[in-house]
């Protein structure tokens, strides 16, 4: 049995490509055991085969190729345990941001999902809410520009990517505000954060506790009569106010075109 491959077989036998063994020999990692002066051609052997298969091994595990050659060169097994201790720790770390993202994708899920639902639309609840953990930008804010420029100074400040929050972004509104019917006034925008390890001064919670919520079908501006239909239960009720309104628009024209489908929540802890 021949023991010379042309570099064509040898991409085939491996199921890679002529190009990618072209750059592996042009980076020192992976030589041609011969070359033929006469026309170039690049010749490889069996005993090459296991070597590749190693490249190939760690290439999959998420070594660099920098890392790879490090190693071939070297071939010390205490290296070797370095390099696998630190791909281990990476991976672990990629699970967890991994985890994080699929927790993300299931409350939007459920949202969604509970929009779709013949939920009691107009009709205050009373709920027990668990803690919260949101970053919260304090300040005023008195239109949708302010509202806009807020949240991106929000997400700079927190270091969150805006794309992985759709759903997760609200606004609170001070209890004298909505008295007095100001209704486009905001004393801070905040983002639910799912997350337990975020690092920054903004972080914050929504305490656990009982509050008063309605839900109803559009955005913010449709808000006036759903916050005095709030107002009006907590005082027939006897209830007292405590902390700020909790307003929140999980569906949104962002998501649908159908104003149907809008689907918003004002919330405020009260107690008896």
């Amino acid at each position: 049995m021949k023991n010379l491959f042309t570099i064509g077989e040898m991409a085939k036998l491996h199921n890679m490509t002529m190009k990618t063994l072209r750059y592996y020999d042009e980076i020192g990692l992976l030589e041609p055991i011969q070359i033929d002066e006469s026309n170039g051609y690049r010749y490889y052997s069996t005993e090459q085969f296991e070597q590749l298969n190693t490249i190939q091994y760690l290439k999959k595990l998420g070594f660099s190729l920098k890392e790879i050659k490090g190693h071939l060169d070297h071939r010390d097994i205490d290296g070797f345990l370095d390099l696998l201790e630190k791909q281990k720790r990476l991976t672990e770390q990629k699970i967890k941001e991994l985890e994080q993202v699929n927790r993300r994708f299931q409350n939007r899920i459920n949202d969604i999902k509970l929009a779709r639902e013949k939920v009691e639309l107009g009709v205050v609840r009373i709920v027990e809410m668990r803690e919260r953990t949101v970053v919260r930008l304090m300040g005023k804010i008195g239109s949708e520009p302010e509202l806009e420029v807020s949240l991106r100074q929000l997400e700079n400040l927190a270091n969150m990517n805006s794309s992985i929050f759709i759903g997760g972004v609200g606004h609170t509104a001070e209890l004298n505000d909505i008295i007095n019917n100001k209704f486009d006034k905001y004393n801070s925008i905040f983002i639910i954060t799912e997350e337990e390890d975020i690092q920054s001064t903004l972080v914050t919670t929504f305490r656990k506790g009982t509050y008063a919520s309605i839900y109803y079908r559009g955005l913010h501006s449709d808000s006036v009569q759903y916050y005095k239909i709030l107002l009006d239960y907590i005082k027939e009720n006897d209830l007292r106010i405590i902390g700020d309104f909790i307003e929140r628009t999980i569906i949104d024209h962002y998501i649908s075109k159908n104003k149907e489908d809008y689907l918003t929540e004002i919330q405020i802890q009260v107690s008896y």
